[in-house]
């Protein structure tokens, strides 16, 4: 089985956290390959990168999608993913639907906890896309600035952690989920410090591909999802003008 983790941001040392542990997840013979946006932003926050994030995704799986089984869009809020899922026969599937789904089978209600507040109008948002919002108890956000994203959860691993807990216990939420791909990995390192499961992202996102595809479900041929007819496209790269074209059968 061969997995995509397609980050849709710029930072290679996100994609290289993202992969550590989407491989430390992953059944044997599982196979995890990576790919970085070349163009974008260094991380997603807003709704306007989310735009940028999402056309960048498109673009890569319409390169990439050929050799692989399933692939996981690694940017929290879910950038492209229902575009990604009408365009391509693979399943795709997005980080934070999958770290929310495996919440809700932990407890009735989960909390987010994020690094930025920036994140939060924009992850509210996604948990609404989802359809998720009876089940989130809440979001909570650190304030203040940080050095670098690619290392914002060593340096503020101790107050994430705490921030975990307290959101825990004061919204009364049954899971915590550390939200957004420079997180990835710091479940492990503070779940003992939490009272409730503390869901990582990307693990949740390995386990339900792997799931997909082992369930061998098949692309749709009606419904919302289904691929849609051929269109003319205009100054689109290559790969996607003939996935939207229909040339690329």
């Amino acid at each position: 089985m061969r997995i995509l983790v397609l980050n849709p941001n710029t930072t290679p040392a996100i994609t290289a956290r993202l992969a550590t542990v989407a491989m430390q997840a992953a059944a044997e013979g599982t196979v995890i390959a990576t790919a970085t946006a070349a163009r974008g932003v260094p991380y997603i926050a807003t709704r306007a990168e989310a735009q940028i994030g999402g056309a960048v995704a498109l673009e890569m799986l319409a390169d990439l999608h050929r050799d692989y089984d399933a692939a996981i869009i690694a940017a929290f809020g879910d950038p492209g993913l229902f575009g990604a899922r009408e365009l391509f026969d693979i399943p795709v599937v997005g980080m934070a639907e999958a770290s929310m789904l495996t919440a809700c089978m932990l407890g009735r209600r989960f909390v987010i906890v994020t690094f930025a507040r920036a994140l939060g109008p924009w992850y509210q948002e996604c948990v609404d896309m989802h359809g998720l919002a009876g089940r989130c108890a809440g979001i909570r956000m650190l304030d203040g600035p940080f050095e670098s994203v690619g290392d914002v959860q060593d340096e503020k691993e101790p107050l994430l952690a705490d921030l975990a807990k307290q959101a825990a216990l004061e919204l009364e939420a049954d899971a915590v989920i550390l939200a957004g791909a420079p997180l990835a990995g710091l479940a492990a390192r503070i779940k003992d410090r939490v009272p409730v499961p503390v869901v990582d992202q990307i693990a949740a996102s390995v386990k339900q591909a792997e799931a997909l595809v082992t369930l061998g479900v098949r692309k749709a041929s009606a419904g919302t999802f289904r691929r849609p007819d051929a269109k003319a496209t205009a100054g689109l790269p290559e790969a996607l003008a003939a996935r939207i074209e229909r040339r690329d059968r």
